[in-house]
């Protein structure tokens, strides 16, 4: 109870407050504009956080994220172009309500159900992070490897359509986790008798270039097209949200219930979880034949989705330091710049700090409903902003933020040049979310290794003799072997029916 009570006295201070509302309203910001994704916002916000203490740091991250996540569905709604990729699943079907001229019911279901999702995902943080932390406490190097190889692969499955190019921008990952002496041999590697490389690669200069440089290059090779708002004046936005909940009250369960389990896999994130969510709410539909016509539907599952996923992917970032999505591996990279290191002993060491956080994320979603409503209000007045204004401001944000990491003209270099490998790889199909990923576990996962062959004198028996590593052993080898099996199956399935036809 006291840290608890410590909690809401870091959270509820003027300056934080202050924080968090200024948070609030640069991620709506962000998230409206098209090709300003979430992930960005959060890229362009860690300069700013490198000043500030760690509380307020953690709750301008919170904060925006959630208010992009949800500011995304407007652009879609009005002009079918997504802000974020979380709200790509269901743009369509919101372009429709709006041309049937139910603007104000689209936007408003995905304001309140995005409130929702976000509320429930922030539940099951609160209560299923501090149980996990206690079995993670459990866990020795042999348990960590595994699970960070787990992290890895799923990673690979689940970001991307295609695998081999998932494990492609994997291995880039790893590559770059390589550099330099941070390895358990303390022997100086792809370093280049580079001193600015013998300590690796700095994480956020790296980030702010792989989701903000990108963007700015692909706005500069790019043809902008003249924006119409399908919609440009709208009436009340929470008329009939309330009979809408009555009416999806197991859709807007299942969506949350989704959307932070699929954001609690590594590599996930909010808009796997949002087409995912769709896709099941057309399956279990009573009207199917009403999707892709305007129906609202799947606007409320999809949107309870993509912001509970939010809440889902700091679970494993929290407990064991394994980013949930791209969003959460730049939040590990902040976590770390201000000493509470993720892992289980951060709700022993930092409870008070951790208490703030979830706080945090319940003020976040509340605060989303008031300002949300003046976002789609004014949204029009957010699409006069010149783009070609507004991306060389980014750069120069950028730049500025990736040098005063380590007051160091290097860390533009390395901003510069990984934002043109994101825009290269992107312009191929190659996602970028695997790069991030494997960057910060690839230290974790050679450290955990080296370090049980040392306790286990070179037998690699010793990775499956306890109990929770065999388990999760048994788990990863089983997703690797999945495919082949599925093949196989599907194979033989073939064999059988043409054997019956012939």
């Amino acid at each position: 109870m006291e840290h608890l009570i410590q909690a809401f006295g870091l959270v509820f201070e003027p300056y934080v407050l202050m924080v968090i509302g200024a948070s609030a309203v640069y991620g709506l910001f962000v998230g409206a504009i098209p090709g300003l994704t979430a992930t960005m916002a959060t890229a362009l916000l860690v300069p700013v956080t490198f000043f500030m203490p760690p509380v307020p740091a953690v709750a301008a991250i919170v904060t925006s994220t959630a208010m992009a996540i949800f500011s995304g569905d407007i652009p879609g709604a009005l002009l079918r172009i997504p802000g974020t990729p979380a709200s790509a699943a269901y743009c369509d079907e919101a372009y429709a309500m709006t041309k049937k001229g139910q603007a104000e019911v689209v936007l408003g279901a995905g304001l309140v159900f995005s409130v929702i999702g976000g509320i429930f995902g922030t539940i099951v943080l609160v209560t299923a992070a501090p149980t996990l932390a206690d079995v993670a406490l459990k866990f020795s190097s042999f348990e960590y490897f595994w699970l960070v190889l787990l992290g890895l692969t799923c990673a690979i499955f689940i970001a991307s359509n295609d695998v081999l190019k998932a494990f492609v921008s994997l291995l880039v990952g790893l590559l770059i986790a390589a550099v330099g002496m941070e390895n358990p041999a303390a022997f100086p590697r792809f370093s280049f008798d580079e001193p600015n490389l013998m300590g690796g690669i700095t994480l956020i200069p790296m980030m702010v270039g792989l989701f903000a440089v990108s963007e700015v290059l692909r706005y500069v090779t790019s043809i902008e097209r003249p924006l119409h708002l399908a919609q440009e004046k709208f009436g009340s936005i929470f008329k009939g949200q309330w009979a809408l909940v009555r009416q999806y009250p197991v859709q807007t369960l299942r969506g949350s219930a989704l959307g932070t389990l699929i954001g609690a896999l590594p590599g996930a994130g909010a808009d796997i979880a949002a087409w995912m969510s769709y896709a099941m709410s057309k399956k279990f539909s009573r009207q199917p034949e009403k999707f892709g016509t305007g129906h609202v539907e799947g606007v409320i599952e999809s949107g309870a989705a993509n912001n509970s996923a939010l809440s889902g992917a700091w679970i494993p970032a929290l407990v064991f330091g394994i980013p949930g999505d791209s969003i959460t591996a730049i939040a590990i990279g902040v976590l770390y710049l201000k000493n509470m290191n993720p892992g289980p002993m951060i709700f022993i060491n930092d409870p008070q700090n951790i208490y703030a956080v979830f706080i945090v994320f319940f003020l976040a979603n509340l605060l989303m409903l008031p300002l949300g409503v003046l976002a789609i209000k004014s949204y029009k007045q957010v699409l006069k902003v010149p783009r070609a204004v507004l991306m060389p401001v980014i750069l120069l944000f950028c730049t500025v933020g990736a040098f005063a990491i380590n007051n160091s003209a290097f860390d533009i270099g390395v901003m510069l040049a990984f934002g043109v490998l994101a825009f290269v790889m992107e312009e191929n199909g190659f996602p970028v979310a695997p790069v991030i990923l494997g960057a910060v576990l690839g230290r974790m996962l050679e450290e955990n290794f080296v370090t049980s062959l040392i306790k286990a004198d070179g037998h690699f028996v010793a990775f499956f003799n306890r109990p929770i590593a065999g388990a999760l052993a048994l788990v990863t080898v089983a997703v690797w072997v999945s495919p082949l099996m599925i093949w196989w199956w599907r194979r033989r399935v073939r064999r059988a029916s043409a054997r019956r036809l012939g």
